[in-house]
């Protein structure tokens, strides 16, 4: 794979290549209408390639949080064109690397040392990049290690970047004015602290010492003293992604097995920690060969306030969904219903909510669930694209619900989607007997 010799760092050098992007996009336009006024019924097909391809090759040589943005478009499935998923998803974990010379260049600036001046060995070509930073294999003491190093300047450019990417966003998710502030504080907010390594190292160990009961469930150890704000050193851990291991496993056992430790995982986190592993896409997880699941990421850790915690999860349960007065009282606390709202406003949104809180809770109503089960996914889908079409909500503000179901819904729509991808049945309560 190419690597890369240079990042813009700069807000005009980032802002320069988000705009040679949008010339591309609206050449890709003009070329699709052309054809259009000769054939009617020209696919968007076509649009939407060109599209995805010149978007992601503008962001992937910015890396950071516009590449980060597209990782978490990635996973929306139900919402995005094939051609966006497919393109925006090699951000989750293979993006042209840093070259050597600027790996040596950024570990010397980060440590004050050259990494061989640290570790026996360390091998200046990536094993695997990404939106933030790039892992290197190294060694020390007869131990193998995985090195992940921060991109130059991708903390200092988060809060421009998302100032680029807020007008798009706005326009794709229907936010208006101040109310729309909050979900992007939020976003920049997580952010800030996937850069922060210092944090992540603290929340791996904390969160990986907390979920050690879990069954077939394994961490790496962090080296706090090989690591920095913007180094960490890990054990190197042998495995294959998820995404390969669910391609090529016709198992059904094993996905159960796998599936169920991601289940139990995720469930203790939320429901035990408070606290929960908000990036749920395959390249943050391995499968070894003893058929353990290995989470290697924790830089996105989404923090649930009770006052947050208590209604949502009080509306997974159908009797509650059910009780119209209990309901439209936990949709006032969950900020998606407002005193100022009209009757029609009112009816429209808990009308929404309903579905999707009927949607979201489905596997919670059964001991076992089948994530291949034909009809929640049709259902989800069917009422994901139905409302990302309604005429009526793009009239009303979309700016709905507290911004902390910003992480809390990529976090179950991740795992689901993962889950599927698995072809996973699971024990939905098994998390308990570990709580």
């Amino acid at each position: 794979m190419k690597t890369i010799d240079s990042i813009p760092t700069g807000k005009l050098g980032r802002t320069s290549k988000m705009v040679q992007t949008g010339v591309k996009v609206g050449g890709n336009y003009i070329k699709y209408y052309s054809k259009k006024a000769f054939d009617k019924n020209f696919s968007r097909d076509e649009l939407n390639g060109d599209n995805a391809s010149d978007i992601y090759d503008g962001l992937k040589s910015l890396k950071g949080s516009a590449l980060k943005v597209a990782q978490m478009l990635s996973m929306e499935k139900s919402l995005m064109p094939s051609a966006f998923v497919e393109k925006f998803s090699l951000a989750q974990f293979s993006v042209p690397p840093l070259s050597a010379p600027l790996v040596r260049k950024t570990f010397k600036k980060y440590n004050g040392n050259y990494p061989e001046e640290l570790y026996d060995t360390f091998a200046t070509q990536s094993v695997n990049a990404a939106s933030i930073g790039q892992v290197h294999k190294a060694t020390k003491n007869g131990k193998k290690l995985a090195v992940k190093i921060q991109y130059p300047g991708v903390a200092d450019s988060i809060s421009s970047d998302l100032a680029m990417v807020k007008p798009i966003a706005t326009r794709m998710f229907n936010l208006q004015g101040k109310d729309s502030e909050k979900y992007f504080k939020e976003v920049e907010g997580k952010l800030l602290e996937e850069t922060d390594y210092i944090l992540e190292v603290k929340q791996s160990k904390e969160i990986s010492l907390a979920c050690s009961p879990i069954p077939n469930l394994k961490f790496p150890k962090y080296y706090e003293e090989l690591s920095s704000e913007r180094i960490i050193t890990m054990d190197w851990m042998d495995g294959e992604h998820l995404s390969e291991f669910y391609k090529r496993n016709t198992d059904q056992e094993l996905s159960n097995k796998i599936g169920q430790a991601l289940w139990d995982f995720y469930m203790f986190q939320i429901h035990g920690l408070k606290a929960v592993h908000a990036d749920p896409h395959p390249g943050n997880f391995l499968v070894d060969e003893e058929l353990n699941l290995i989470a290697i990421d924790f830089g996105c850790i989404k923090r649930i306030p009770e006052d947050f915690y208590t209604p949502y999860f009080q509306l997974a349960e159908r009797k509650n969904l059910e009780n119209k007065e209990f309901f439209n009282q936990k949709l006032f606390e969950l900020e998606i219903l407002r005193e100022s709202d009209s009757k029609k406003e009112k009816e429209f949104f808990s009308e929404m909510f309903y579905e999707m809180f009927s949607m979201f809770s489905t596997p919670f109503q059964s001991e076992t669930f089948d994530f291949t089960d034909v009809a929640f996914w049709n259902n989800l889908t069917q009422l994901s694209e139905r409302y990302s079409k309604d005429p009526e909500l793009r009239k009303m503000n979309g700016s709905r619900g507290s911004q902390h179901f910003l992480y809390m819904s990529r976090t179950f729509f991740g795992l689901y989607n993962l889950l599927h991808d698995l072809e996973a049945t699971i024990q939905v309560n098994n998390y308990k007997k570990m709580i």
